[in-house]
């Protein structure tokens, strides 16, 4: 059974990738000819024409994160697997998808500049602030909910675990090295890219056999503070940040990106194969239950905390922030957005369906006995999965949890880089001196919260993983700033007289859900059984989010009319 609904959510993916998305190119009156952002304004550290099969790996690397593996492990740990298994498959078509491409079209079309952007040109000037805050919280808790875990993952809490998260640690490290040669060699040295990659892609895969035959184990990192390693690779990863932000995107975020899309495949062709043929031979039946019921202890009431859990899963406007952030400052035609856009979160699609489906295959007290790291989870079901084809355990749990790592790493730095691009909006920064400035005020927040010690109010004498007190509030914010994303699109075609039937059934169930969401976590932080700086932060972003929705509705006339006020877009 497990076998068989895998492949029956990857024909339905198929299916609307193949029908779907080509009405969404109608819709936006996709034009290969016109000339892209990237091609109209080279400057060789931002803006950089770049093949497709380079940016696929960019832009899919940089979105997929942990989210579509955490999130859908813990929505059917807590809901049952077929919730979330039926909100993946509608979210990511209808949804997810909608939003990747209608975010990377309108920067597109209008010179790369960000969502944020158009909230100034489309509405007013405060709703452009205004939103320009929200988005900045959100992604400083994905710098701070990714950093944690990528810092867990190489120094697992776990002493069993201790080799695994030291076998990664070192294939990271090299991962980054190669990256970097990569770029060199294609932009300095004019290596041909071909060449280059038959020579690096294979490096990446030897990098982790590297890993598991040199670790850097936890017990040999010298330690900063709390005499916890994990703390001393948040200090390294704050620093990687850091100068990934602030190199030209041709040296490492293209390079590295590209490379990480080679692992990504090889999870998801080998986890998805040996998912199959496990479950068609009975290695892989499903054990856990469909449907638990209609409220979690863990994630609250089905609505609105299934949808808010699954997270990027489905749907995710951190992928606006990243499409309109770097990828369309480097896509070099039209017709390649659908491909990267709408089929990068089709396919993170696909893999939320592997990580539910390690789910699927567990008993209710292997999860109430063991209650593990979602990341460890996944990569001890690709481990089992892969043994299906003959690999060894061991070597698949290396290689899952070092994909889980590389996807970390590039959202890290894309985020970080992304929040810098925001500071610099908010205070009209243009000169490009002042990125070291920027990117070190965008990553002072994440390293005051990964470390600090959280106690835990319900274990008095314990603390709380940073990841996991703010994830509830980051599913929230980034699933909220979807909905945004949506509704500044959705008044950018009502502008200019286009269709927007399909974007408006989207985009209210994404403000109503998430709006209950930051009410009920406001409520329940600052009832005094939470986390009060979540409570507060919660109920700031729900008062900025409804003044971007009520600026909308006093301007609407104004909007239907076409008169923003300000130049529009060029025909």
């Amino acid at each position: 059974m497990v076998a068989a609904l895998f492949l029956a959510g990857c024909a339905i993916f198929f299916i609307g990738y193949r029908y779907y998305g080509r009405k969404l190119q109608e819709w936006f009156g996709m034009d290969p000819a016109r000339p892209t952002p990237a091609q109209e304004l080279t400057d060789g550290i931002d803006y950089v024409p770049t093949k497709s099969q380079i940016l696929f790996g960019h832009h899919f690397s940089s979105i997929a994160g942990a989210g579509p593996i955490v999130g859908p492990i813990l929505a059917g740990i807590a809901f049952g697997w077929l919730p979330a298994l039926v909100w993946i498959l509608i979210g990511a078509i209808f949804v997810g998808g909608v939003h990747d491409y209608a975010a990377l079209m309108a920067s597109v079309r209008h010179r790369g500049r960000s969502v944020g952007e158009l909230c100034r040109e489309y509405l007013s000037p405060l709703t452009y602030r205004v939103f320009l805050v929200f988005v900045w919280f959100a992604l400083v808790y994905v710098l701070i909910v990714f950093m944690d875990l990528t810092a867990s993952t190489f120094a697992p809490a776990a002493a069993a675990k201790a080799a695994l998260g030291g076998a990664v640690a070192t294939a990271s490290l090299l991962y980054i090295l190669i990256a970097l040669l990569f770029g060199l060699c294609l932009y300095r040295f004019k290596i041909s890219f071909r060449t280059a990659s038959f020579i690096f892609v294979p490096l990446v895969f030897a990098a982790l056999f590297a890993g598991h035959w040199f670790p850097i184990l936890p017990s040999r990192v010298p330690t900063i503070c709390y005499g916890d390693p994990k703390y001393t690779w948040t200090a390294v990863l704050l620093v990687y940040c850091f100068v990934a932000s602030v190199a030209p995107v041709w040296i490492l975020l293209q390079p590295r990106d590209y490379l990480s899309s080679f692992l990504l495949f090889a999870c998801l062709i080998g986890g998805g194969l040996g998912l199959v043929i496990a479950g068609a031979t009975g290695h892989a039946a499903v054990s856990y239950p469909s449907f638990l019921g209609w409220s979690s202890s863990k994630a609250g009431l089905l609505f609105p905390g299934l949808f808010i859990t699954v997270a990027c899963g489905a749907v995710s406007g951190f992928h606006s922030m990243v499409a309109s952030g770097t990828t369309a400052k480097q896509l070099d035609n039209e017709r390649s957005a659908l491909p990267v856009a709408y089929g990068g979160m089709l396919i993170e699609g696909v893999l939320a369906l592997i990580a539910l489906a390690a789910v699927m295959v567990l008993t209710r007290s292997q999860v109430a006995n063991h209650p593990a790291q979602p990341t460890l989870v996944f990569a001890n079901a690709i481990g089992t999965f892969c043994v299906a084809l003959g690999i060894p355990a061991a070597v698949g749990e290396n290689f899952g949890l070092l994909a889980v790592s590389t996807f970390l790493l590039t959202t890290l730095d894309t985020s970080t880089r992304l929040s810098r691009f925001v500071i610099e909006e908010f205070f009209g920064v243009r000169d490009r001196r002042w990125r070291y400035l920027t990117t070190a005020a965008t990553l002072a927040l994440p390293a005051l919260v990964v470390f600090a010690r959280i106690s835990n109010p319900k274990a008095p004498g314990t603390f709380i993983p940073a990841w996991k007190v703010v994830w509830p509030a980051f599913g929230t914010t980034n699933q909220l700033l979807a909905g945004l994303t949506l509704l500044v699109v959705f008044v950018w075609l009502t502008s200019k007289g286009r269709k927007t039937a399909f974007l408006v059934l989207p985009m209210f169930f994404m403000l109503v859900t998430t709006g209950v969401s930051l009410v009920l976590l406001s409520v329940r932080n600052l009832g005094g059984s939470g986390q009060p700086l979540i409570g507060v932060i919660s109920a700031g972003l729900f008062v900025l989010a409804l003044l971007v929705v009520v600026d909308t509705a006093l301007h609407w006339s104004r909007i239907r009319g076409g008169g923003n006020g300000f130049k529009p877009e060029a025909a």
